[in-house]
């Protein structure tokens, strides 16, 4: 049985749990303190940052999913100043990212949005029901096996888990699809956005259109 964040590789996960290498193994440093260091690194070559303006240089917004192998600055070029980028489990189209995506644009004028889901997402892995039961059992993190998950331990959780949309989903290319459609049809969203919609590889890094969501999110003329 396998942990959470601690993956092997069973063969019929196709390399989606990989364990992850650790440059800290054998370190004393906590988590807190290498933040706190690397801050500090930070502060120190700051230098003109401080006088960016509150709206984003490049007026444009992503919208795209939490997973750690993601890094927006990188695969959409970004310095700090130049973009919105709102992050959650799945990159979904959730009523909080909608929110965050209207003042983005009522606000602090950006003019054009992407949503950007990945493939090899822990959000294929599971089901609402299932999430929901397993917190219902027990909060610690749950296992994997490839197949199925379950609680190493059943100290009784909670049956909140029942009233939360997750939002997972089964195919990738639909998501996207359903996101900039959810996005294009909201009422505080201006027609004249556009919102493009796309599939990061983490494999390659490649970002690849799914052209029917990007027809979807098309900006009236």
């Amino acid at each position: 049985m396998l942990v959470w964040g601690r993956f092997l590789r069973p063969p019929s996960t196709r390399g989606r749990f990989q364990r992850p290498s650790n440059q800290f193994q054998g370190q004393t440093m906590s988590i807190l303190n290498e933040v706190i260091s690397a801050n500090q690194s930070y502060v120190g070559s700051f230098g003109a940052k401080g006088e960016l303006a509150l709206p984003p240089a490049r007026r444009f917004a992503i919208l795209t999913c939490m997973d750690a192998r993601l890094d927006p600055a990188k695969y959409a070029g970004l310095v700090e100043g130049d973009a919105h980028v709102i992050r959650n489990a799945g990159g979904r189209a959730t009523d909080d990212a909608i929110r965050s995506l209207v003042i983005s644009h009522k606000l602090l004028g950006t003019a054009e949005w992407f949503v950007i889901h990945h493939t090899n997402c822990g959000m294929e892995l599971f089901a609402d029901e299932v999430i929901a039961d397993l917190l219902e059992d027990d909060l610690g993190t749950a296992s994997f096996d490839g197949k199925t998950w379950s609680n190493p331990h059943h100290h009784g959780g909670h049956a909140a888990g029942h009233f939360i949309k997750w939002h997972t989903f089964s195919h990738n290319e639909n998501s996207v699809a359903l996101d900039v459609r959810r996005i294009r049809e909201h009422p505080l969203v201006p027609k004249t956005i556009p919102i493009h919609g796309f599939i990061y590889d983490v494999r390659t890094g490649r970002l690849n259109e799914v052209e029917a969501a990007t027809a979807a999110g098309k900006a009236a003329a």
